[in-house]
């Protein structure tokens, strides 16, 4: 297992996060417990969450997957050997269960919210600090995860950044956070982010967790090189596509329990007929040097320069295995310009 420094912090993460959001849905206590277990015995010492997992969110299972972190701290008393991620939720959703009694119920980037979700989390997580706290998106109208074109909207509600990174500043002060990123933002909200921080001595960004993988290569476009320059690390979330590159979906598969079987609606962008003419050229090639989709995926994810961690979710201690095993692997450049020429042909096909 690598270790890469978390922007410019002196917190070093494993290359591999291991993400959580299914804990509390489609997995039990017990599972998650298993999956931070195995994990560790690997090398892995990321572990991500946000305040609204399980994922899809509802009010029954909101903070669920944060107290499955908590109980496996308390009954081991291991924290100290993890890095730990979570995430505060921003309008753009019905999440008015989160916080009523701030904002009417509407979630937003405030101060007094921020200050809310990030108590409200650590005592769910039953620790006195995060590693890592994250915007978890924009709550500003952007084009943000799943939307390639920006469409212009007069703003006049959002809170400013200015506002968000000094409640921020607060906790870091506290000693409730030791390093701050934000997740699923553009290249203006990260360079805007920065300035603000360099401007106001408010806390500088360490990272940004946005979708990236074979089938949504996007941040390459404008992300990448502010990310290599600026030391802002990509932990790129959903690396094999939701499982989409395993090849477990193709020829009309819906494989039982899988995320996407249970919830097809929640996740149009993976089904066009691009995405599934993408997959199946990428696990061909996978095949023809004689590994699995989702080890070809991971792999690919891990050899980019502007990449700190990929952060990888699995439903049984068997795929983590497999995710894991990517680590071990590097893509020659013959493979590297066959994965180039699917994306040139089919680029962007699920954003």
């Amino acid at each position: 297992m690598r270790y890469r420094e978390l922007g410019t912090t002196s917190i070093r993460v494993s290359e591999i996060c291991l993400g959580s959001m299914t804990w509390g849905e489609q997995n039990t206590e017990a599972e998650g417990h298993a999956q931070i277990e195995r994990a560790l015995d690997a090398g892995v010492n990321f572990i991500d969450t946000a305040e609204m997992y399980a994922v899809p969110a509802r009010a029954e299972t909101y903070g669920r997957t944060e107290e499955i972190i908590g109980s496996w701290l308390k009954s081991t008393g291991r924290r100290d050997e993890i890095v730990l991620a979570t995430k505060v939720a921003s309008a753009g959703r019905d999440f008015s269960y989160m916080r009523p009694e701030i904002n009417g119920g509407l979630t937003k980037l405030d101060r007094a919210s921020i200050h809310a979700a990030c108590d409200a989390s650590l005592k769910r997580l039953k620790t006195e600090y995060i590693d890592l706290y994250q915007i978890h998106w924009p709550e500003r109208p952007t084009n943000f995860f799943g939307r390639l074109r920006y469409r212009h909207f007069d703003d006049d509600h959002s809170t400013p950044l200015e506002e968000t990174l000094s409640a921020l500043k607060e906790l870091v002060d506290a000693g409730k956070v030791r390093a701050v990123g934000v997740s699923n933002e553009t290249a203006w909200g990260v360079t805007h982010c920065l300035g603000l921080a360099d401007q106001l001595g408010l806390p500088r960004i360490a990272s940004i967790q946005n979708p990236y993988s074979l089938l949504n290569r996007s941040y390459e476009v404008a992300l990448a090189e502010i990310g290599i320059k600026e030391k802002v690390g990509l932990l790129a979330h959903s690396p094999i596509g939701f499982g989409m590159l395993s090849g477990k979906y193709l020829d009309g598969k819906r494989p039982e329990g899988a995320r996407m079987t249970l919830w097809a609606d929640k996740f149009p962008r993976y089904w066009s007929e691009k995405t599934f003419a993408a997959t199946k050229r990428y696990v061909d090639i996978a095949k023809a040097n004689g590994i699995s989709g989702a080890e070809l995926a991971m792999a690919f994810v891990l050899q980019q320069p502007f990449v700190t961690a990929a952060v990888v979710g699995a439903t049984s201690v068997e795929q983590l295995e497999e995710l894991l095993g990517a680590t071990r692997l590097t893509l020659d450049k013959s493979i590297l310009k066959a994965l180039d020429t699917v994306d040139d042909d089919l680029t962007f096909p699920c954003p």
